[in-house]
């Protein structure tokens, strides 16, 4: 990211009821206004996994509200570093935009307890990438 417009990432997963969701809270929670956030599901669930809504509200951000969207190719066409995270070969892919595959385990299914290391690892990575997508201040 040279240029000095807001740089745009997408979290994809299979079901954007999980990691997507908690990778896209901290992101936005952490970047602030400087980063565009975007999260999506290969195939969504009906709602965010309570178990990541409670693990999240314990770092003090609030999922309630959430709820998991539909991959589209207009939202990997607009973003400029699509983070994956088990969506496998449903991740549509376009000349110029950065991928990174994050092998996270899953937390569907499990209990909060599994989740916290989860969502430890994924705060993480975030905090991270944002050294390496957050535009330079002048």
């Amino acid at each position: 990211m040279t240029d000095a417009r807001k740089p745009s990432v997408l979290f994809v997963c299979v079901h954007n009821a999980g990691r997507s969701q908690m990778a896209a809270a901290f992101l936005t929670h952490l970047g602030g206004d400087q980063v565009e956030v975007r999260s999506a599901g290969s195939a969504p669930a009906d709602t965010v996994n309570p178990a990541v809504v409670e693990a999240m509200a314990e770092v003090g951000i609030d999922l309630s509200a959430q709820t998991p969207k539909i991959l589209t190719t207009e939202a990997v066409h607009a973003s400029d570093v699509v983070i994956t995270m088990g969506c496998g070969d449903a991740c549509p892919i376009f000349p110029g935009k950065q991928y990174l595959d994050w092998k996270l385990d899953d937390p569907a299914g499990q209990g909060v307890d599994a989740v916290r290391p989860i969502r430890d690892e994924i705060e993480r990575r975030i905090q991270g990438l944002l050294k390496e997508v957050r535009p330079a201040r002048t």
